[in-house]
C-alpha cells in the first residue's frame, strides 16, 4: 500500500454534481460542488430527470476542476470512488458511469460508496479520536438513520424513518409556509425570531423503545394548522404576519429537534456509547446542533458533529470513507449498478 493514498471521489446522488481529491482519507486536496438549487426552485423541489441531464452537462468539468485545484495529474491517483446507492438511480448513473470510465481509462480500483454512510465521514475528518462504540445519526433529506458504528466500514442500522424523512419535513413545511426551497435552511432563518413555544406540535416517538423515525403527522399537523382540519378553507399563511410564521417555523423546528435528540440518545444508552456523530444536510441546522451539544454535554458523550461545509452532499466525504475501504482490499468491478435504495 502506497505511503500516500489519494482517492478521487464522485458524488452525484441527488442534485449536487461533487467531486474530490483526498489523501490518506484527511487531507482534503480539492472539493469542487456544482449546486443545482437555483434550476429546482422553481419546482420546489428536485426534478429527477432535470437533475440527470444538470450532472451530465457538469460532470465532467467538475472532476476537471477537481484535479486542477489539487494541483494533480489523473496519473497520481490511487483510486476512484463513487457513491452508487441510495438516491435518484438517475442522477446517480451519471457518477457511477464517470467514475468506472476514469477507473478503466487510468487502470485503477474502483470503490463503492453507500452515500448515507459517507455523511459519517462528514463529521470524523477533522477528527479523529472515534472512540467506540458510537452512534451515528444522519439526517437528511431522505434518511433519518440512526447507526451503531463498531468502525468506519461496520455499521449497523438501529433505526430508520419509516415515511417522511427530517429533511423531506422541512421542505413540505417550507411549501406549507409558502417560504423558499431548500425547506431547510429557510425554516431555520424564519424561526430565528419566533417563539418555539407557541405551538405544540406532535413528537411521533412511535413506541417507548423504537429508534424510528416517522415526521409525517408534524408535517400533516402543521397544514391543518394552516389550512383548517377540514382541508376546505383557504390557507391562511398569506395574510400571516410574520411573526406569525416565525412561530409556526420555530415550533415545528422545537419538535423535529426534540425527537433526533431523544431518539439518538436512546440509541447510545442501549449500546453505552462514548461517542455521538452526526452528519447529513439537516445536521447543518443551528438549533440541532446546539441540542444535542448540550444533551451531550450533559450525559458526558462527545459529539463530533460534521463542519457545515461538509453537511450537504460533496464528494470529501465519499473519498474519506473510500481510504477506509481502500485499506481493507474492498473494491467494485466494472459491473458496479446504480441503487435507488441500500
Amino acid at each position: 500500500m502506497p505511503e500516500n493514498v489519494n482517492i478521487l471521489a464522485i458524488e452525484t446522488s441527488c442534485d449536487e454534481t461533487a467531486a474530490s481529491i483526498v489523501t490518506n482519507g484527511r487531507l482534503v486536496r480539492s472539493s469542487v460542488v456544482a449546486s443545482q438549487v437555483e434550476i429546482h426552485q422553481r419546482y420546489g423541489g428536485v426534478v429527477p430527470e432535470i437533475a440527470s441531464r444538470a450532472h451530465i452537462e457538469k460532470i465532467y468539468q467538475v472532476v476537471e476542476k477537481a484535479l486542477a485545484d489539487a494541483e494533480m495529474k489523473p496519473s497520481e491517483i490511487d483510486a476512484v470512488a463513487i457513491a452508487n446507492q441510495p438516491g435518484l438511480v438517475v442522477s446517480l448513473i451519471v457518477g457511477v458511469t464517470a467514475a468506472k470510465s476514469l477507473a478503466f481509462m487510468l487502470g485503477k480500483p474502483l470503490i463503492a460508496v453507500n452515500h448515507v454512510h459517507a455523511h459519517l465521514q462528514s463529521a470524523i475528518i477533522e477528527d479523529s479520536q472515534l472512540e467506540l462504540p458510537a452512534i451515528a445519526l444522519i439526517v437528511s433529506g431522505g434518511h433519518s438513520n440512526i447507526y451503531r458504528c463498531s468502525s468506519a466500514v461496520n455499521l449497523e442500522l438501529m433505526g430508520r424513518t419509516i415515511d417522511d424523512a427530517a429533511g423531506e419535513a422541512f421542505d413540505k413545511v417550507a411549501q406549507i409556509l409558502e417560504l423558499p426551497y431548500p425547506g431547510g435552511p429557510s425554516i431555520e432563518k424564519c424561526a430565528q425570531n419566533g417563539n418555539s413555544k407557541a405551538h405544540r406540535f406532535p413528537r411521533s416517538m412511535l413506541g417507548k423503545d423504537s429508534l424510528d423515525f416517522s415526521f409525517s403527522g408534524i408535517k400533516t399537523a402543521v397544514l391543518y394548522h394552516c389550512n383548517g382540519q377540514d382541508m376546505k378553507g383557504q390557507s391562511l399563511v398569506p395574510n400571516m404576519s410574520g411573526q406569525e410564521k416565525a412561530d409556526i417555523a420555530a415550533s415545528f423546528q422545537a419538535a423535529v429537534v426534540e425527537v433526533l435528540v431523544k431518539k439518538t440518545m436512546l440509541a447510545s444508552k442501549r449500546v453505552s456509547a462514548r461517542t455521538i456523530v452526526m452528519g447529513g444536510g439537516v445536521a447543518a441546522n443551528t438549533a440541532l446542533r446546539e441540542a444535542m451539544q448540550a444533551e451531550c454535554d450533559r450525559r458526558h458523550l462527545k459529539l463530533l458533529i460534521a463542519p457545515k461545509k461538509y453537511c450537504t452532499d460533496n464528494a470529501v466525504m465519499v473519498a474519506s470513507l473510500a481510504y477506509e475501504k481502500y485499506k481493507e482490499g474492498l473494491f467494485a468491478d466494472m459491473t458496479l449498478e446504480a441503487k435507488a435504495s441500500s
